[in-house]
């Protein structure tokens, strides 16, 4: 059967696959970085340039900064530029990059310096490196220029080394998808040089810039930093490659280290020495402990010190992995292969004679398998312990042949059983060798027992064979020669036979655990699929850990800022003084505090951090019952604290989605009101203002008829002021929710004529025609709110009708009372169908650019409607979408059973 495990090795890695397909069709980002201003950055970028455009390439100047420097400037003849833009900023002009320019002109390379350069406010995009990426994305090769101290993780360490706080900063990730990075480098000690000469500033600034930032500790740091990224991100793509291309190496470009360790006293040397090499080397380290996919490890005390282990490697910096599988030595090379590692870090424990004579060591079975890959052997400084004995006390001290009282009561039992049976069956018939029976005896005490009662009942059979079916019978000597080969063979199969048995028993047990752990992941993962409340949450969790551990549970989360707790399992389970202060330790600090760890040890339950990608969203604490979690239990409640917290993470993320969409809603409320109210306050107030001011001025030399058309302008523009201050109003106790109608009986028929009535005295010139049904039943309304329900809607239809005539019909059926306005003007367009009642929504534009109203009318017919208990409604005919319908109904039942009752 082939090995395809040994397959997978020789495919390209899917990711880096991926991410390669990803690239397909962008451009390319070229960067050229350096230490500090002046190292020669442009001049590099540009000389370049002028070489592939003599070689023909399509090379455009979108921008570039030469400051001054004479140089610099004689690089840019000959070469093609963009035009800049004009950007009006604090009253003056400025130029900036246009962008849309270089994506209409589209050249094979465009150069745009300055990539940590802030735009001006009204740019497309606040930063140039987002000018950048969007010219990567329409497939054009960039050209750019960087410093070091503007990478945004280096901006605090170039302060804390210069003194000097960096600005604008670019995000490390621009950096580390570029597709080259061009290191120019430049000595400190000719760096200064060249600011002395003034070919980086011009004197004055030459002269401040060396007394600060230009000092050779300054620069010399700098270079590091330089050199260092640069060969970070030349590594990156080195192990692209490797993977995109299935590679296996290792290419000791840089070294990777690979440290096994185990759960013995000597691995905590191993990881701090690992650390070190590490970090001599600055080089990537993976902490890993292997584990038999086919046995079950029951010493809590065994995995508790992995844990530990682990804890440790991850503070100095190492990342983690637990892996199972049944050959350690081809683990280790799977991951060493996959991971490119270049050294291995293990321990090397004093052995027995014993233990060498019987056993390969790990050390000597990799060393056997490697080529190519260096091995690091940690020793212990302890003197070898001869103990012929240690392998069997190690397997007892692992629960492998634990003993039990109903093991050896299995074991006498089966011998026993098997004794009896093969003496009846003696008696009978005659058989030649019953040896099958206790053979039989022993794999039932194995399926039964385990592994030491399958021992036990082997070396029970084999006396019980020998003494009652071996001639001489009843003694336990042996006559015949061939009877002692035949009772060895016996043993041995027997010992063979109950071995193969005890293990499929524990492979049973093990898969039955990790069938229970996947339900346990299952049950959590759909519980917490859909919610996004952290109430539910976290009652899920608390009884979900609880039906789990079978110990006290209390999961606490910060609530305004302070630690509290949600939601606790048995529900009268308390926290004290020691208990809260494990909890805010584990919050804060995020790590494990409390019962059974170095912090706080008095407390009665143990607090976990529940840490997600922004730090630490909950904590949560179990009872030890005076011991600690079995590995069992331990990787089940690990597994449900993940599941949890990811469920955390998404509920935050919801209610800060909901709250940034409702900032933006009331942000958009905001503008739309403002600008609303900025136009129809200030026409009316102009008019009214202009009328005013003419009246003081010139009214005793204006004619009569001019003083009447400016009062009339006056009192028109005030009744407008008055109807849009009336509609805020209005909106406000509609959101507010403090409209209450007054319902009482109402004749519809009077309500239209009043407010056909209003509208015409205000635009005479609407042609108006009603149609009301005769014995029209009354409504319960408010007559005032459905008077001013009936003009806003006819005051829409003066402004969006174009002059055509309105119409008024009032009619009823069975169940309700209807009344429809309808205008013959362009109609509602489609999309504007459904937003037609929302707030601030205007429809159409006048002949000056501007939308009509106010776009709070027919917001505030709907509420008042809603309100009295009817319905509104509007259409327009899908041909042509000429003419409008609004259609108001009240329900009559009420009405048609008083008008019956005598």
């Amino acid at each position: 059967m082939p090995d395809d495990s040994r397959d997978n090795l020789n495919r390209p890695d899917p990711d880096a696959l991926l991410g390669l397909a990803n690239r397909a069709g962008r451009g390319k980002l070229t960067i050229f970085l350096g230490a500090a201003p002046g190292v020669g950055k442009t001049f590099a970028m540009l000389s370049r340039a002028r070489i592939r455009k003599n070689a023909g390439a399509d090379v455009v100047v979108g921008l570039v900064e030469t400051h001054g420097r004479a140089e610099t400037e004689a690089l840019v003849e000959n070469l093609e530029f963009l035009p800049r833009k004009q950007i009006d900023y604090k009253g003056r002009k400025v130029d900036a990059f246009d962008i849309d320019a270089a994506l209409v002109r589209r050249p094979a390379i465009l150069i745009v310096d300055e990539l940590a350069h802030t735009n001006a406010p009204e740019s497309r995009h606040p930063k140039r490196y987002q000018d950048i990426e969007e010219l990567i994305a329409a497939g054009i090769d960039v050209w750019t220029a960087l410093n070091i101290q503007h990478l945004e993780s280096l901006s605090e360490i170039v302060a804390q080394i210069t003194g000097v706080q960096v600005r604008e900063t670019v995000p490390d990730r621009v950096l580390k998808q570029a597709d080259e990075v061009i290191l120019i480098d430049l000595a400190p000690e000719e760096l200064i040089n060249r600011l002395k000469e003034g070919k980086v500033y011009l004197p004055d600034n030459a002269r401040r810039a060396a007394d600060s930032f230009f000092r050779l500790g300054n620069l010399t740091a700098l270079r590091e930093l330089a050199l260092r990224r640069t060969a970070d991100r030349v590594d990156d793509q080195m192990v692209d490659f490797l993977k995109q291309n299935a590679i296996e190496g290792p290419w000791r470009t840089s070294e990777r280290l690979l440290v096994c360790v185990g759960p013995d006293t000597l691995s905590e040397k191993v990881v701090r020495t690992a650390s070190n090499l590490a970090s001599g080397m600055n080089a990537h380290w993976i902490v890993v402990s292997l584990e038999q996919s086919d046995m079950v490890d029951d010493d809590p005390s065994r995995q508790m010190r992995i844990d530990v282990l682990f804890r440790l490697a991850e503070r100095l910096g190492g990342e983690t992995r637990r892996v199972q599988g049944r050959d350690f030595v081809q683990e280790i090379l799977r991951i060493a292969k996959r991971e490119h590692v270049t050294q291995i870090v293990l321990g090397a424990p004093q052995r027995s004679l014993w233990q060498r004579l019987l056993r390969k060591s790990l050390t000597d079975a990799l060393l056997e398998e490697l080529s190519g890959i260096s091995i690091h052997l940690i020793t212990t400084e302890d003197q070898p312990t001869h103990d012929w004995f240690a392998p069997l006390k190690r397997r007892l001290a692992a629960n492998r042949l634990k003993v039990r009282p109903k093991d050896v009561v299995t074991a006498l039992a089966t011998t026993a059983v098997a004794t009896l049976g093969g003496r009846a069956m003696v008696e009978i018939v005659s058989l030649p060798n019953v040896s099958m029976l206790f053979l039989l005896a022993v794999l039932v005490s194995a399926l039964r027992g385990g592994y030491f009662a399958a021992v036990l009942a082997s070396v029970l059979s084999a006396v019980a064979y020998n003494f009652f079916f071996i001639s001489p019978v009843g003694t336990l000597t042996i006559a015949a020669p061939h009877e002692v080969f035949a009772f060895i063979i016996f043993i041995a199969a027997a010992l063979i036979a109950g071995g193969i048995a005890s293990r499929i028993r524990e492979q049973g047990k093990i898969a039955a655990r990790r069938a229970a752990q996947t339900q346990i992941l299952y049950d959590i993962s759909s519980k917490l699929a859909g919610t996004v409340d952290q109430d539910a949450i976290v009652w899920t969790a608390v009884s979900q850990l609880n039906g789990t551990i079978q110990r006290p549970v209390a999961l606490l989360s910060p609530i305004d800022g302070v630690l509290s707790l949600r939601s606790c399992w048995p529900p009268d389970t308390e926290l004290g003084v020691a208990e809260m202060a494990a909890a805010r330790f584990a919050y804060e600090k995020g790590e494990a505090a409390g019962a059974g760890t170095g912090t706080l040890p008095n407390s009665t339950l143990q607090f976990r951090p529940l840490r997600g990608p922004v730090g630490t969203l909950a904590v949560c604490g179990y009872g030890m019952d005076g011991h600690a979690l079995d590995p069992v239990e331990e990787r089940a409640l690990g597994a449900i604290l993940d599941q949890v917290t990811i469920a955390f993470d998404r509920a935050m993320l919801t209610t800060r989605s909901v709250e940034d969409k409702a900032r933006l809603e009331r942000e958009r409320f905001q503008s739309t009101l403002l600008s609303s109210i900025s136009h129809d306050l200030r026409t009316p107030l102009a008019t009214i203002t202009g009328a005013v001011t003419s009246l003081k001025e010139f009214g005793d030399r204006m004619p009569a008829e001019s003083r009447r058309d400016l009062l009339l302008s006056i009192e028109e523009e005030g009744e407008r002021l008055s109807r849009f201050v009336g509609n805020l109003l209005d909106m406000t106790r509609i959101e507010a929710g403090a409209l209450e109608p007054v319902r009482d009986w109402v004749d519809l028929g009077d309500v239209i004529l009043d407010s056909v009535a209003r509208v015409r005295r205000i635009w005479p010139d609407l042609d108006i025609s009603t149609s009301i049904a005769p014995d029209l039943p009354l409504i319960r309304a408010d007559s005032v709110l459905l008077g001013q329900v009936l003009f806003n809607l006819l005051d829409n239809a003066f402004k969006h009708g174009g002059g055509e005539p309105v119409t008024l019909y009032a009619k009823f059926d069975a169940r309700s009372v209807s009344l429809s306005i309808t205008d013959l003007g362009r109609g509602i367009a489609e999309k504007d169908i459904d937003r037609i009642f929302e707030k601030f929504y205007r429809r159409g534009k006048k002949a000056d650019g501007r939308k009509p109203g106010t776009g709070l009318g027919l917001a505030i017919a709907k509420g008042f409607v809603e309100a009295m208990g009817g319905t509104i409604t509007v259409e327009s005919p899908a041909v042509k979408r000429r003419g409008t319908r609004f259609t108001l109904r009240f329900p009559i039942e009420d009405a048609l059973k008083d008008r019956r009752e005598p």
